[in-house]
Protein backbone atom coordinates (compact mmCIF):
# COMPACT_ATOMS: atom_id res chain seq x y z
CA UNK A 1 0.00 0.00 0.00
CA UNK A 2 1.75 3.22 -1.23
CA UNK A 3 -1.18 5.82 -0.32
CA UNK A 4 -0.66 7.97 2.47
CA UNK A 5 -3.30 7.36 5.18
CA UNK A 6 -4.35 9.87 7.50
CA UNK A 7 -4.90 9.88 11.58
CA UNK A 8 -5.78 11.11 13.99
CA UNK A 9 -5.14 10.46 18.15
CA UNK A 10 -7.22 11.66 20.81
CA UNK A 11 -6.56 10.67 24.45
CA UNK A 12 -6.13 12.84 27.30
CA UNK A 13 -3.22 11.04 28.58
CA UNK A 14 -0.54 13.12 26.85
CA UNK A 15 2.09 10.82 27.33
CA UNK A 16 0.55 7.88 25.45
CA UNK A 17 -1.07 9.87 22.79
CA UNK A 18 2.81 11.47 22.58
CA UNK A 19 4.50 8.05 22.31
CA UNK A 20 1.41 6.70 19.48
CA UNK A 21 1.93 9.66 17.51
CA UNK A 22 5.60 9.35 17.03
CA UNK A 23 5.70 5.29 16.74
CA UNK A 24 3.34 5.71 13.72
CA UNK A 25 4.99 8.95 12.22
CA UNK A 26 8.26 6.96 12.06
CA UNK A 27 7.05 4.26 10.14
CA UNK A 28 6.18 4.84 6.49
CA UNK A 29 2.67 5.50 5.25
CA UNK A 30 1.10 7.24 8.03
CA UNK A 31 0.36 11.51 8.72
CA UNK A 32 -1.15 12.33 11.87
CA UNK A 33 -3.15 15.32 10.82
CA UNK A 34 -4.83 15.92 14.12
CA UNK A 35 -4.61 15.23 18.42
CA UNK A 36 -6.38 16.18 21.21
CA UNK A 37 -7.47 14.95 24.62
CA UNK A 38 -11.65 14.97 24.84
CA UNK A 39 -15.07 13.95 23.16
CA UNK A 40 -15.00 17.87 22.20
CA UNK A 41 -12.26 17.49 20.75
CA UNK A 42 -12.97 14.04 18.62
CA UNK A 43 -15.71 15.94 16.94
CA UNK A 44 -13.33 18.88 15.85
CA UNK A 45 -10.97 16.85 14.35
CA UNK A 46 -12.98 14.72 12.40
CA UNK A 47 -15.45 17.77 11.24
CA UNK A 48 -11.97 19.85 10.29
CA UNK A 49 -10.02 17.29 9.12
CA UNK A 50 -11.48 14.31 8.29
CA UNK A 51 -8.80 11.45 8.93
CA UNK A 52 -8.31 8.19 7.37
CA UNK A 53 -8.41 6.80 10.72
CA UNK A 54 -9.52 8.28 13.93
CA UNK A 55 -8.07 6.79 17.07
CA UNK A 56 -10.00 7.47 20.22
CA UNK A 57 -9.94 6.28 23.95
CA UNK A 58 -13.05 5.40 25.46
CA UNK A 59 -12.16 7.02 28.89
CA UNK A 60 -11.85 10.73 28.25
CA UNK A 61 -13.45 14.05 29.15
CA UNK A 62 -16.99 13.56 27.39
CA UNK A 63 -16.82 9.61 26.84
CA UNK A 64 -14.96 8.14 23.98
CA UNK A 65 -18.59 6.04 23.21
CA UNK A 66 -20.25 9.27 23.27
CA UNK A 67 -18.04 10.49 21.04
CA UNK A 68 -18.85 7.33 18.01
CA UNK A 69 -22.24 7.92 18.19
CA UNK A 70 -21.89 11.77 17.69
CA UNK A 71 -19.51 11.43 15.02
CA UNK A 72 -21.04 8.78 12.46
CA UNK A 73 -24.17 10.37 12.70
CA UNK A 74 -22.80 13.34 11.36
CA UNK A 75 -19.79 11.03 9.17
CA UNK A 76 -20.94 7.92 8.54
CA UNK A 77 -17.97 7.61 6.45
CA UNK A 78 -15.59 8.40 9.32
CA UNK A 79 -13.40 4.77 10.46
CA UNK A 80 -12.95 4.93 14.22
CA UNK A 81 -10.57 2.71 16.14
CA UNK A 82 -11.21 2.21 20.06
CA UNK A 83 -7.29 2.43 21.52
CA UNK A 84 -8.24 1.50 25.25
CA UNK A 85 -7.79 -0.01 28.21
CA UNK A 86 -10.89 -1.26 28.66
CA UNK A 87 -11.70 -4.81 28.10
CA UNK A 88 -15.14 -4.61 28.92
CA UNK A 89 -17.08 -6.36 26.67
CA UNK A 90 -20.40 -3.96 27.14
CA UNK A 91 -17.81 -1.05 25.65
CA UNK A 92 -16.53 -3.22 22.83
CA UNK A 93 -20.52 -4.25 21.83
CA UNK A 94 -21.04 -0.35 22.69
CA UNK A 95 -18.18 0.48 20.24
CA UNK A 96 -19.12 -1.69 17.45
CA UNK A 97 -22.89 -1.01 17.69
CA UNK A 98 -22.30 3.09 17.51
CA UNK A 99 -20.50 2.46 14.50
CA UNK A 100 -16.17 1.68 15.10
CA UNK A 101 -14.12 -0.41 12.98
CA UNK A 102 -12.11 -1.36 15.74
CA UNK A 103 -11.60 -1.98 19.00
CA UNK A 104 -7.42 -2.69 19.98
CA UNK A 105 -6.43 -3.09 23.33
CA UNK A 106 -3.61 -0.47 24.85
CA UNK A 107 -0.65 -2.83 25.29
CA UNK A 108 -0.56 -3.41 21.05
CA UNK A 109 2.81 -2.85 19.69
CA UNK A 110 3.23 -0.44 17.53
CA UNK A 111 3.92 -2.12 14.71
CA UNK A 112 1.05 -4.38 14.90
CA UNK A 113 -1.35 -0.85 15.66
CA UNK A 114 0.35 0.35 12.09
CA UNK A 115 -1.10 -3.04 10.30
CA UNK A 116 -4.71 -2.53 12.11
CA UNK A 117 -5.03 0.95 10.96
CA UNK A 118 -3.45 -0.48 7.42
CA UNK A 119 -6.29 -3.11 7.31
CA UNK A 120 -8.97 -1.06 8.62
CA UNK A 121 -8.37 2.09 6.07
CA UNK A 122 -9.06 -0.68 3.37
CA UNK A 123 -12.32 -1.67 4.58
CA UNK A 124 -11.86 -4.24 7.27
CA UNK A 125 -12.61 -4.52 10.72
CA UNK A 126 -11.05 -5.57 13.84
CA UNK A 127 -11.49 -6.91 17.29
CA UNK A 128 -8.43 -8.01 19.71
CA UNK A 129 -8.95 -11.73 19.58
CA UNK A 130 -9.14 -12.22 23.04
CA UNK A 131 -11.97 -9.72 22.92
CA UNK A 132 -13.53 -11.53 20.29
CA UNK A 133 -13.22 -15.06 21.18
CA UNK A 134 -15.05 -13.73 24.44
CA UNK A 135 -18.00 -11.95 22.72
CA UNK A 136 -18.67 -15.18 20.94
CA UNK A 137 -18.67 -17.65 24.26
CA UNK A 138 -21.21 -14.97 25.68
CA UNK A 139 -23.24 -14.70 22.79
CA UNK A 140 -24.36 -18.12 23.40
CA UNK A 141 -23.40 -21.93 23.37
CA UNK A 142 -22.02 -23.91 20.01
CA UNK A 143 -25.53 -25.15 18.97
CA UNK A 144 -27.01 -21.26 19.57
CA UNK A 145 -24.70 -19.47 17.21
CA UNK A 146 -22.38 -19.96 14.59
CA UNK A 147 -18.67 -18.82 14.80
CA UNK A 148 -18.23 -18.27 10.88
CA UNK A 149 -21.16 -15.63 11.10
CA UNK A 150 -18.74 -13.52 13.34
CA UNK A 151 -16.21 -13.49 10.75
CA UNK A 152 -16.15 -10.21 8.84
CA UNK A 153 -15.65 -10.39 4.61
CA UNK A 154 -12.14 -10.08 4.44
CA UNK A 155 -12.07 -12.34 6.94
CA UNK A 156 -13.97 -15.04 4.77
CA UNK A 157 -12.10 -14.18 1.75
CA UNK A 158 -7.97 -14.79 3.61
CA UNK A 159 -10.02 -17.88 5.63
CA UNK A 160 -10.98 -19.36 1.78
CA UNK A 161 -7.40 -18.77 0.24
CA UNK A 162 -6.00 -20.40 3.45
CA UNK A 163 -7.67 -23.37 2.56
CA UNK A 164 -6.87 -23.54 -0.52
CA UNK A 165 -3.36 -24.13 0.47
CA UNK A 166 -2.04 -20.84 -0.08
CA UNK A 167 0.11 -19.03 2.19
CA UNK A 168 0.41 -15.67 4.33
CA UNK A 169 2.22 -14.42 1.34
CA UNK A 170 0.43 -15.58 -1.39
CA UNK A 171 -2.62 -14.89 -0.04
CA UNK A 172 -1.05 -11.34 0.46
CA UNK A 173 -0.09 -10.84 -2.63
CA UNK A 174 -3.69 -11.51 -3.86
CA UNK A 175 -5.00 -9.39 -1.96
CA UNK A 176 -2.73 -6.60 -2.63
CA UNK A 177 -2.38 -6.47 1.88
CA UNK A 178 1.15 -6.32 3.37
CA UNK A 179 1.53 -10.34 5.37
CA UNK A 180 1.40 -9.04 8.54
CA UNK A 181 -2.14 -7.71 7.95
CA UNK A 182 -2.71 -11.31 6.85
CA UNK A 183 -1.17 -12.78 10.16
CA UNK A 184 -3.50 -10.83 11.73
CA UNK A 185 -6.76 -12.02 10.03
CA UNK A 186 -5.48 -15.21 10.86
CA UNK A 187 -4.97 -15.12 14.34
CA UNK A 188 -8.74 -13.24 14.34
CA UNK A 189 -9.98 -16.64 12.68
CA UNK A 190 -8.31 -18.63 14.61
CA UNK A 191 -10.29 -17.10 17.70
CA UNK A 192 -13.40 -16.93 16.71
CA UNK A 193 -13.28 -20.53 15.39
CA UNK A 194 -11.66 -21.57 18.27
CA UNK A 195 -9.10 -22.93 16.44
CA UNK A 196 -5.51 -23.44 17.04
CA UNK A 197 -3.73 -24.09 13.58
CA UNK A 198 -4.51 -23.66 9.64
CA UNK A 199 -5.35 -26.96 9.54
CA UNK A 200 -8.12 -26.71 11.58
CA UNK A 201 -9.79 -23.46 10.42
CA UNK A 202 -9.27 -25.78 7.19
CA UNK A 203 -10.94 -28.29 8.33
CA UNK A 204 -14.16 -26.13 10.22
CA UNK A 205 -13.78 -24.08 6.74
CA UNK A 206 -15.00 -27.47 4.76
CA UNK A 207 -17.20 -28.87 7.05
CA UNK A 208 -19.17 -24.99 7.25
CA UNK A 209 -19.57 -25.82 3.33
CA UNK A 210 -20.80 -28.75 3.77
CA UNK A 211 -23.17 -28.68 5.73
CA UNK A 212 -24.39 -25.38 3.81
CA UNK A 213 -24.38 -27.75 0.37
CA UNK A 214 -27.20 -30.33 2.70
Amino acid sequence: MTAVISLAVVDDHPLFREGVIRSLTEMDGFSIVGEGSSKEDALRIAAEHRPDVLLLDISMPGGGLDAVSQIMHRLPDQKIVMLTVSEASDDVMAALKSGAKGYVLKGVGARTLADIIRSIATGDSYVAPTLSARLISESGSASEINPFNALTDREREVLELASAGLSNKHIGLKLDLHEKTIKHHMTQIFAKLAVSNRTEAAMAFRDELEKRRQ
